[in-house]
């Protein structure tokens, strides 16, 4: 069965989310902020959720309608199958969120959500008592100029959560916008990477299991692994695949430095959980003594933004020192998030690129420096091959 689904992403990553989409096989549109559609069955539901770097959710779209008033919108929501997704047993809450619309009062478009799948739900089961002691399935009603879109929450815990992070640094940077900020630079994983600004390492776990092809939900589980109604084939096919599809370790390792050993020892710890210790390198290296005899590489890092008013003067000096580490690195590119206002008349270049994106509430700007293309393999000609 052919399903209408959404996957969700922070503001300023929806092209990159669809891309993702799209090499899974599933054509893909950005419809609004944040929101990606597509179609797919239920082992597309497995393999988005397993396979996806840059989505916080997939949600199955159950239904949408028009919903000027409360009892259109309660009709509307009647009228769906919620027992094909629902079980009898089922914990069912209903988040809400209303946007250039009539029905302004979320607590009050919650309420009538509930009270409409309570109805259908008895009438479909032919019972009077829904208990809500089983598996958990999140429905979310969406009102947006008087259109109501009605959802369900395949994935549980945001899917930033991979399972390899069990300690928090001082400022982390979230999974997905950590594989994000890879995903929109230049690396390959036979080229170098190096973050100077590495903390806790997420930058360079996400980019070592980009590398690798290690699917970012191998070690979680899912909401809808536990819905009595999902297909549960759909989850161990979308495994299989996901396991087998691991590549060899990186030839080229991936550099993290910092200067804090707590950070360092941290990354170190979640680098090993997420499979990739031997895939990375962590030092404690101050950003001046950077310096690589690799060439065509790519420094990809958040570095402090200097939030704090006592910390800025550092943090200037950190930037003003940018331009003599970018001149030791000719031939390499350079992507970095800040929130820095005037971070390229500090670092005396512009940027080719600049993408809006946002570290948990913190707007900032993904600043792209292009360095040279690296040259194309020479390759022999026999002379058998000759005209």
């Amino acid at each position: 069965m052919q399903l209408d689904l959404i996957a969700t992403s922070t503001f300023g990553l929806e092209a990159v989310l669809a891309r993702e989409l799209e090499g899974l096989g599933y054509a893909a549109t950005i419809t609004q902020t944040g929101r990606v559609e597509f179609s797919g069955d239920a082992l597309a539901v497995a393999r988005t959720n397993l396979w996806l770097r840059t989505a916080d959710r997939v949600q199955i779209r159950v239904g949408r309608h028009a919903a000027a008033d409360f009892e259109a919108l309660f009709d509307g929501v009647y009228a769906l199958p919620w027992e094909q997704w629902i079980a009898r047993d089922a914990e069912f809450p209903v988040a809400g969120r209303s946007v250039k619309s009539s029905l302004t009062s979320v607590p009050a478009l919650q309420r009538a959500v509930k009270k409409a799948i309570v109805e259908k739900l008895r009438s479909a089961y032919h019972t009077s008592t829904l208990p809500e002691t089983g598996a958990r399935v999140a429905v979310e009603v969406s009102v947006l100029e008087d259109v109501a879109t009605l959802t369900i929450d395949t994935s549980g815990d945001g899917l930033h959560k991979r399972g390899y992070r069990d300690l928090t640094g001082a400022a982390p940077l979230r999974e997905t916008l950590a594989a994000g900020l890879v995903l929109l630079s230049f690396w390959k994983r036979d080229r170098p990477l190096i973050d100077p600004f590495c903390g806790s390492g997420t930058i360079c776990i996400e980019a070592a299991m980009i590398g690798r092809n290690i699917a970012p939900g191998l070690q979680r589980s899912f909401a809808a692994e536990c819905w009595p109604t999902f297909d549960a084939d759909a989850w161990g096919l979308a495994l299989e695949e996901a396991r087998d599809a691991r590549s060899a370790p990186l030839a080229e390792r991936i550099l993290g430095n910092d200067l804090d050993e707590n950070e360092l020892s941290m990354a170190r710890r979640h680098a090993s959980r997420a499979g990739v210790e031997q895939d990375i390198h962590f030092q404690r290296r101050a950003f001046a003594e950077l310096a690589s005899s690799r060439s065509y590489g790519c420094i990809v890092t958040n570095p402090p933004y200097g939030v704090r008013l006592e910390q800025r003067r550092d943090v200037r000096a950190l930037y003003e020192s940018i331009p003599r580490v970018f001149a030791g690195l000719p031939t390499w590119s350079f992507f970095v998030l800040t929130s820095w206002p005037d971070f390229e008349r500090v670092v005396g270049r512009r940027a080719e690129r600049r993408r809006k994106l946002y570290n948990a509430q913190i707007e900032c700007t993904y600043y792209q420096f292009h360095g040279p293309r690296p040259p194309r393999p020479v390759v022999a000609v026999g002379e058998d091959n000759l005209a």
